[in-house]
Parts: C-alpha cells; sequence; structure tokens
C-alpha cells in the first residue's frame, strides 16, 4: 500500500480489492476449518460484542501495566524494608524495576510471539495469551522477594504486545475498510479506560488491603478475558502466508525502526512521569496519599479522550496527527513541571500529560502498520514494544533523577526532553519518505 506522507490513503478500488479478497480467503479458511460450513454473518451487535471482548484484555493490560504507579511505596516497603527505612527515595527509585521488567518482556515478547504464532487462528492465539496474563500475574502477587516479583513481571509482559497486535488486527476486520485507526483506537480504549477506573480501583485495593491483593484482581481480569474472547470472538484465521522469515522482513525496513524509535523515545516523556505519580501527588504536591488514586483517575481520563481522537486523526492523516501530539506533549510536560508543586497544578498537568500522550498511541500503531509492508502481525504488536521501551525508559531515567534527590517533578523535565527526540525523529521520518517519494516520481516519469 503506497501511503502519502500527509495522511492515510483513501480506500482506492485497489485497495477495496484487497480487502475483499482477504475476506475470501478468511471465509475459505473457515470453512476448511469448520467442514465446509460457510460463514454465518455477523451482526452489528455481534462485533461490538467482540470488541469489548478484546478491549476486556486491553482493560486488563492496562491495570497490571499501570498499577504498580499508584503502589510504588507500598511495593518499596514491602521488598525493599531495610532500604526504605534508611533512604525512602532511594528504595522508591530502585522499586520502579518493578515497572521496568514489566516493559522489556513486552519488547522481549512482542516481536517473538507476533513472529512464531502469525499462522495460528488468531482467537487460539488470543486466548493462549490471555492464559499468559493470567499465570504471571498470579506469580507477581505470591511471589516471596524482589529478585522474584522482578522475573515475574518480565514474564507476565511477554504477551502484552501480541496480545494487542491480534487484537488490533481483529478489531481492524471486524469494523472494515477505511475505519483501521478507529479498530484500533477501541482496542486500546480498554487499556486508557483501565487508568480512569481500574488503576485507581486497584490502586486503592492495593493500599487497603497490600499490593499484592491488587494483582490477585488483575489476574481475576485476565481469567474473565478468556472467558469473554472465547465466547464472544468470532472465529478468524491467522495469515496463511506467514513466516518467521516474513515478518522479520519489517526490520529490513528503515522506515519501520525509526517508527518504532518514534514511539520508544517521544512516547517515554509520559512514562517518566506516570511511573511516580504517586510521589508527586503526596511529596511535591503535598497531598494526602487517599488523593492518588483520583489523580490517576483524572490522567486517565486525559488518556481515555485522548486515545479516541488519535484515532480518528490517524485515520485522516498520521504525519500531521504525529507532530500534532508531540507538540501538545512538550506543552503538557512543561506545564506540569512548573505548576506540578500546586494541587491545582498538579491535576491539570498530569490530565494534560495523558491527554497529549494518548493521542500518539494510535497514531504509531496505524503508521507501524503502513511501513511495514506484509508483516502485518509483526507491525501491531511492535507498537507496543516501541510503547514500552518507552515505559522502561522514561521509568529508568525518571528513577535516576528521582534517586539522586533531585526532585518528583523533575521527571517532567527529563519527560519533555524525550518528547523532544520523538519529534526529531518524526521529522527525519518525514524527510525520508518525501525523498524517496520523490526519487520515486523521477524514475516513473524517466
Amino acid at each position: 500500500m503506497t501511503v502519502s506522507t500527509a495522511s492515510v490513503p483513501i480506500i482506492d478500488d485497489a485497495t477495496a480489492a484487497a480487502y475483499a479478497a482477504q475476506q475470501r480467503a478468511h471465509d475459505e479458511a473457515y470453512r476448511r476449518a469448520h467442514g465446509g460450513a460457510d460463514r454465518p454473518p455477523l451482526s452489528t451487535a455481534r462485533v461490538y460484542a467482540a470488541l469489548l471482548a478484546l478491549a476486556l484484555g486491553g482493560f486488563g493490560i492496562g491495570s497490571t501495566e499501570f498499577v504498580a504507579m499508584g503502589l510504588l511505596p507500598e511495593i518499596a516497603r514491602d521488598l525493599l524494608p531495610g532500604l526504605y527505612a534508611s533512604n525512602a527515595e532511594e528504595a522508591i527509585g530502585q522499586s520502579g524495576w518493578v515497572i521496568t521488567a514489566y516493559a522489556l518482556g513486552v519488547v522481549v515478547g512482542a516481536p517473538v510471539i507476533a513472529a512464531l504464532g502469525g499462522r495460528m487462528p488468531r482467537r487460539r492465539l488470543l486466548l493462549w495469551l490471555a492464559a499468559a496474563f493470567t499465570v504471571g500475574t498470579v506469580a507477581s502477587a505470591t511471589l516471596p522477594t524482589f529478585e522474584l516479583v522482578i522475573a515475574a513481571r518480565f514474564a507476565a509482559g511477554l504477551p502484552h504486545g501480541a496480545y494487542f497486535g491480534v487484537a488490533a488486527l481483529v478489531a481492524a476486520s471486524l469494523m472494515g475498510p477505511g475505519k483501521r485507526g478507529q479498530g484500533v483506537a477501541l482496542v486500546l480504549s480498554g487499556l486508557t479506560v483501565a487508568t480512569v477506573i481500574g488503576v485507581p480501583l486497584i490502586t486503592a485495593v492495593g493500599q487497603a488491603a497490600g499490593w499484592r491483593a491488587a494483582y490477585l484482581v488483575v489476574a481475576a481480569l485476565f481469567a474473565a478475558t478468556f472467558v469473554a474472547v472465547r465466547i464472544l470472538v468470532p472465529w478468524q484465521p491467522g495469515d496463511a502466508n506467514s513466516t518467521v522469515r516474513s515478518e522479520l522482513a519489517a526490520f529490513g525496513r528503515l522506515q519501520v525502526w525509526i517508527a518504532v524509535a518514534v514511539g520508544a523515545i517521544g512516547f517515554g516523556g509520559f512514562f517518566a512521569v506516570y511511573s511516580y505519580i504517586a510521589p508527586m501527588v503526596t511529596d511535591a504536591a503535598g497531598m494526602p496519599s487517599a488523593t492518588v488514586p483520583w489523580v490517576l483517575a483524572s490522567t486517565g481520563i486525559g488518556l481515555t479522550i485522548g486515545n479516541l481522537i488519535g484515532g480518528r486523526l490517524a485515520d485522516a492523516g498520521t504525519v500531521r496527527a504525529m507532530f500534532l501530539g508531540f507538540a501538545g506533549l512538550i506543552g503538557a510536560l512543561a506545564l506540569l513541571g512548573l505548576t506540578g508543586s500546586w494541587p491545582l497544578g498538579l491535576i491539570a498537568g498530569t490530565f494534560a500529560v495523558g491527554f497529549m500522550a494518548s493521542i500518539i498511541s494510535p497514531v504509531v500503531q496505524t503508521r507501524l502498520m503502513d511501513v511495514a509492508g506484509e508483516s502485518q502481525t509483526l507491525a501491531a504488536a511492535l507498537n507496543h514494544s516501541a510503547l514500552n521501551v518507552g515505559n522502561a525508559l522514561g521509568a529508568f531515567l525518571g528513577g535516576l533523577v528521582v534517586a539522586a534527590g533531585w526532585g518528583y517533578l523533575t521527571p517532567a523535565w527529563v519527560g519533555l526532553l524525550l518528547a523532544v527526540g520523538g519529534v526529531l525523529l518524526a521529522t527525519i521520518s518525514v524527510a525520508l519518505e518525501r525523498r524517496d517519494s520523490a526519487a520515486d516520481a523521477v524514475r516513473g516519469s524517466a
């Protein structure tokens, strides 16, 4: 598919024919798998029920990924008691490795599982991933030492990117031509809604009953996802032409690497802030710990609204949407850094950071799917590798400045520098694309 530098292409005759061919291939694969039976047509209600089941998995993922942000003091107090007693800031900074380990699991798991599982029927792969989430999260809640919990968080992160990648492909197929970005955003909405409802409520559970109880609640969400996907998501074949080699061919495309870097470095600005939001609330703004879930909910509302807007912007033009998102994120991080020592400034700043950052996520995922050629399963998963490199990078760099004693608002300025890096990479990507388009035009006219 040819991608203009200004927008996602409209659905022309060739693209419509490609979608029709893909649908015919799916129907034929269904008939082979079900003894020659035709696939029954899906009603609108069934389509949206399937999307809700996929979003429930996103809700669980958002909860397991982000709940640690509001419970770092409790995790540090339980798993690093000696260090916490002598230097609470350093203990909280080190406990950020719980976040980093999960993010690294996503980075490793997304391309590996996507490449190996491309041929597997998509619902079956989603069920295996939901089961792996359940087991990894239970282990996170029950293992006794800091080191073992770190290992469990890494293992729990492995299915993350592949789940979202496969779910995004299923959603795009269910939504149909011209609504790909909106389908991606609907799947991601489970994650953003988790930041509004799931993370604050589960954080409150963790503060009252211990952080381990919080992860057991998350494990129950993944078990519910397994059941919902099995019942509500229709059978879809995998990609019959997918091989490890064909999926990994995406890594031979420079634009894929740049798009991954845009998401990783640029989105790291958000995670530098979000990873340390609990001590920002209590220490920087002087608010009671009971307000942490409310600030998380406010940030989550920003994430949810921004994600839905980002999906529509992606369908209208990925390049423009990237620059709008990053410009807004830079401004939001500056607002937080300057005003976060006051309660109103902290709430407004974190809301704005969440809103602008979540515009970027569906845009980067759509961009990756545009530039990855035939490696669509891997491309859809790579977005989550990119974002979780940003998660690991943001949490790590934010932890460094916090542990150094520079204050809990300093991660906002670290995040701003990372967002500027994302803008620079996006600029390079567009410049290279325009150069290649001009060269193709010259060759075509020769």
